[in-house]
């Protein structure tokens, strides 16, 4: 577990393309923990929260792909 650490470490200081995806994971992982904070969600954020949880993954397997 502390190996993987130590290499995503590495990457987010060494890989421009890792740490671009790190940041959209984080900025992504940011507005779900908007909308999962509201007690309703419209329609439209519910479509939102689903499209931002599939992109979100779409860049973790990218992420651990590098």
């Amino acid at each position: 577990m502390a190996e993987a650490q130590d290499l995503k470490t590495l990457l987010l200081e060494t890989n421009d393309e890792y740490r671009q995806l790190a940041s959209q994971h984080h900025d992504l992982d940011e507005r779900l923990v908007v909308l999962e904070s509201k007690h309703y969600l419209s329609d439209q954020e519910q479509v939102e929260e689903v499209t931002l949880k599939k992109r979100k993954l779409q860049l973790k397997d990218r992420m651990e792909a590098i």
